[in-house]
């Protein structure tokens, strides 16, 4: 039974694959007990890299290998995101780092751990190298599958990195482009221009193939880049989608990351969003997930230019309509589902300085990681040589009290190139911090402006390039992103972000961007510097909550402040927080859930108080009443609808 379910997976993944022989071969080397223990799969969007997985985990499955599939899209790009994933797919979610590789080594002889679209995990990728991978036992192979390829340094690593295969995925020769278009009904005679168009690139051929068979007049793209050719074809086959609503959908979901029935509610509420689901669903390039849908990005970003380009104001409220119902959505997200609202919400900012802080297009030749003892003289030469004697020393005192705090950055050759301090302020000893001039103007202003319990500041104390100091520089930007990590791990704690830098005026336009503000008054001088600083307050709502208001502000959106803290149960106001009791919390969440939309008395009944309760629905109005006086001057938001219910505008 086993084998014949194995053979009919293998099966199935083998329809419509063609070629790839190097690369399959490069692969199943890794599978034999001498073979490479990590291999980075890389290509350009739409290649063919999942296909290549799903041939190379069939024919594991058929020798006996435990097979595990992690798709790096939806999941947390934190130790803690990655670790419960993990777990999650082998039955054993709570557990540790050294419990999960624990259990990996038993079970099988042979294990296949596979990571897709590993380019959006960026932000872990020095964590995986540096300490999950190593900690791996002999049996377990690990392949990462992504658009980027690798960084040098997994190669350099001393007692494994000669155990690390590059595998580069190319386009299709002319022959096994021909092979391809046959699979898809296409004679050899109308495949030459075909082939010329797509590049031998999978996905193109397949859209030009399926365009191709409504429309053989099709004047065809010639002589144009890759890219261009995909484009072209995204948009050609578009145009032949016969079914007009399924076009209609397509067009406006291609602003979405991941397709919900909620969102295609919100985007479309003329239409049934279950039907409209279904049929996004029956596209041939979308993906189906256990969260919702993903149209293939090399379908999608095409399609999403070509709207902003000739419709610019559907695109933007296409967009604005998705950000309304992610927020109302991600307010009361379980923490295991946080991640993806936040993935969603930063793929409708535009902005790339937002984007490439959290997922990179391009390849960094610099690698960010833990200082570690031996670094000890690579660290203090670079700081003694951009910062004078006392602001040195200051730094130097840090790294001997706190060397866990430091990360030093490496170039292509894996020499220490760079540094950065980073210190929490619920991590580091208050006298400490009053010890250093510029971490004390830090805790001063904290104690003026003081955070909420449980509310985390993060100090970025300070950022050195050997060559530019803390000017802005590739250096300065591998920093920038590993800091990004720090944030996901720190929500929804994460309140504040405190900086120094010496040049904080090169970064004035970013900074302000991202909602930095210059400490005027504060500034410290060491060693005849000036030393200003600068502080991010993402607002309660910590970093998500930062995130949609930087979302807002790009689509023109007037935010109304957040009115519920949900984990506190109580209202946040201009004036301060305010508790609820059990039932105004109850009626309050209802009315969060469903701003905007008009709320019955007999819903509020039914999910406040229960089904089963019998008294009548004036109890309702008297819960209502007294939410309205604790709203003080938002009171006016819940409005009353005679003879329905009640709004939250």
């Amino acid at each position: 039974m086993w084998q014949w379910t194995s053979d009919l997976t293998t099966n199935r993944a083998y329809q419509g694959f063609v070629g790839r022989t190097n690369e399959l071969d490069t692969l199943r080397g890794v599978l034999a007990t001498a073979g490479p223990r990590v291999a980075h799969v890389y290509g350009i969007t739409g290649i063919g890299k999942t296909a290549l997985l799903d041939i190379l985990a069939a024919e594991a499955e058929d020798a006996g290998a435990s097979v595990i599939r992690l798709d790096c899209r939806h999941i947390e790009p934190t130790e803690p995101g990655f670790l419960h994933a993990l777990g999650v797919a082998i039955g054993d979610g709570g557990s540790g780092v050294d419990t999960l590789v624990e259990r990996l080594g038993l079970l099988s002889p042979t294990v296949l751990l596979a990571l897709d679209t590993y380019e959006v995990f960026r932000l872990l990728d020095t964590w995986l190298r540096q300490v999950f991978v190593p900690l791996l036992p002999d049996n377990v192979r690990i392949v990462f599958f992504s658009r980027q390829r690798p960084l040098d340094v997994w190669f350099a690593a001393p007692d494994w990195g000669r155990l690390v295969q590059s595998v580069p995925v190319q386009p299709l020769s002319p022959t096994e482009a021909q092979v391809l278009l046959n699979l898809h009904g296409i004679q050899e005679e109308d495949a030459v221009s075909l082939i010329r168009a797509a590049h031998g690139h999978p996905l193109a051929l397949k859209l030009a193939a399926t365009a191709s068979r409504e429309n053989h007049a099709r004047s065809w793209p010639q002589e144009t880049v890759l890219q261009h050719a995909v484009d072209e074809l995204s948009r050609m086959f578009l145009a032949d989608v016969e079914d007009s609503a399924s076009r209609h959908v397509l067009e406006g979901a291609v602003v979405l990351r991941r397709v919900t029935v909620s969102l295609l509610q919100a985007l479309f509420p003329e239409l049934d969003p279950q039907d409209a689901y279904e049929r996004l669903r029956r596209l041939p390039f979308v993906d189906g997930m256990h969260d919702g849908l993903i149209i293939h990005e090399a379908v999608r970003d095409p399609l999403a230019r070509s709207l902003h380009a000739s419709d610019p104001s559907r695109y933007l409220d296409y967009r604005r309509s998705a950000w309304r119902q992610l927020v109302s959505e991600s307010q009361f997200a379980a923490s295991d589902d946080l991640w993806r609202y936040t993935a969603d919400m930063l793929y409708l900012i535009e902005n790339p300085v937002v984007r490439e802080a959290f997922f990179p297009t391009v390849t960094t030749l610099h690698s960010v990681e833990a200082a570690q003892p031996q670094d000890d003289e690579a660290l203090t030469g670079i700081v003694r040589a951009r910062d004078g004697r006392q602001a040195s020393e200051l730094l130097l005192q840090w790294w001997r009290r706190m060397p866990q705090a430091f990360s030093i950055v490496r170039g292509v050759t894996g020499e220490v190139e760079g540094l950065y301090c980073k210190l929490r302020s619920d991590q580091v000893e208050p006298s400490w911090l009053l010890n250093d001039p510029v971490t004390a103007q830090w805790y001063s202003h904290l104690e003026q402006s003081p955070m909420r319990s449980g509310e985390v500041a993060l100090f970025c104390r300070r950022w050195l390039s050997l060559k530019e100091g803390d000017s802005p520089s590739e250096i300065q930007a591998a920093i920038w992103l590993d800091l990004k990590r720090s944030y996901m791990e720190l929500r929804p704690g994460l309140r504040r972000v405190y900086l120094t830098a010496t040049d904080l005026g090169a970064y004035r336009q970013v900074a302000q961007r991202l909602g930095f503000e210059a400490l005027g008054g504060w500034e410290v001088e060491l060693d005849g510097v000036c030393y200003p600083s600068a502080v991010l307050d993402f607002g309660p709502e910590s970093v998500d909550g930062w995130l949609a208001e930087l979302a807002a502000a790009e689509l023109g959106i007037k935010r109304d402040p957040a009115l519920l803290d949900v984990e506190a149960r109580q209202l946040m106001l201009a004036e301060g927080f305010v508790a609820l009791t059990p039932l105004e919390f109850g009626v309050m969440r209802y009315l969060v859930e469903h701003q905007g939309k008009a709320v019955s008395r007999r819903e509020l009944l039914q999910h406040v108080w229960g089904t089963r309760y019998q008294g009548g629905s004036n109890v309702v109005d008297a819960i209502v009443r007294t939410l309205r006086r604790k709203l003080g001057s938002q009171s006016a938001r819940i409005e009353t609808l005679t003879g329905v219910g009640y709004r939250l505008r």
